[in-house]
């Protein structure tokens, strides 16, 4: 029971961050916030990530240039220029990695208001805190784990951000329904969007880029919006009154 709690509150947790902070935040500012909460879900963001911590400059420049150029050559993770998703994965992470050390020539349009706390992105960045997140979650499994087969469940620990991103990536480009026409492959993988936090409602969030509710019709219930309501009511975040126009 332990295990699964900790599956659960782990895989909920990063998605969560991921979904709010890198996402509808750093990427999309459909919000804003203070300097203060920024730096606070910056800290929220790395210990419910842990090994596998995005940084949310990154995450944000990298997420701007797929909706800029969405299944095309210059989409950082399509489908549609990969063999597989494992492959896929890999040229993500190669996209990543040089956004992160500026090895890429970004446009500065695409870096336009993106948070960049540095001191966070090298902390959560290094071996050494990634080594230490992942010996915590095995150290947890040791202590409680009761059967073999849990310990298979490690690899998604050490790898949640990815493991989010190449859900949505690779399925939402290739499985699903469609609500609105548009110029990509993204659809709706979920109806019901119990597992991704709303993030499954890709094809309506490709026509609306900015909109903070992910969900359109009435079985398309967003998770992650009511937490952006209630922190929009205790002053913690200010919605922006266009947020559901296109970002670019």
């Amino acid at each position: 029971m332990e295990i699964l709690i900790f599956f659960i509150a782990h895989w909920y947790l990063s998605l969560f961050f991921q979904t709010f902070f890198l996402h509808r935040y750093a990427a999309h500012q459909m919000f804003t916030m203070n300097k203060f909460w920024e730096r606070t879900f910056y800290v929220l963001t790395w210990i419910s990530q842990g090994s596998s911590f995005l940084s949310p400059y990154t995450y944000g420049v990298m997420h701007r240039l797929h909706h800029a150029y969405a299944d095309t050559e210059k989409d950082p993770h399509s489908p549609q220029y990969s063999d597989n998703l494992f492959d896929m994965m890999w040229k993500t992470k190669n996209i990543y990695n040089d956004i992160l050390t500026g090895k890429a020539n970004i446009d500065p349009k695409f870096t336009k208001n993106v948070p960049n706390w540095k001191f966070l992105e090298w902390l959560g960045d290094r071996w050494i805190s990634r080594i230490a997140w992942g010996t915590l979650y095995t150290l947890f499994y040791i202590h409680f784990a009761t059967h073999w087969w849990m310990f298979l469940l490690l690899p998604i620990h050490y790898l949640m951000g990815p493991v989010h991103g190449a859900i949505i990536n690779w399925f939402a480009h290739k499985f699903g329904y469609v609500n609105f026409k548009v110029n990509d492959t993204a659809k709706n993988l979920l109806p019901l969007d119990f597992l991704m936090f709303g993030e499954s409602y890709h094809n309506n969030h490709h026509k609306f880029g900015g909109r903070a509710n992910f969900g359109i019709k009435w079985h398309e219930f967003d998770p992650a919006y009511p937490f952006i309501l209630l922190f929009n009511a205790l002053h913690i975040i200010k919605l922006k009154p266009n947020n559901d126009l296109n970002y670019m």
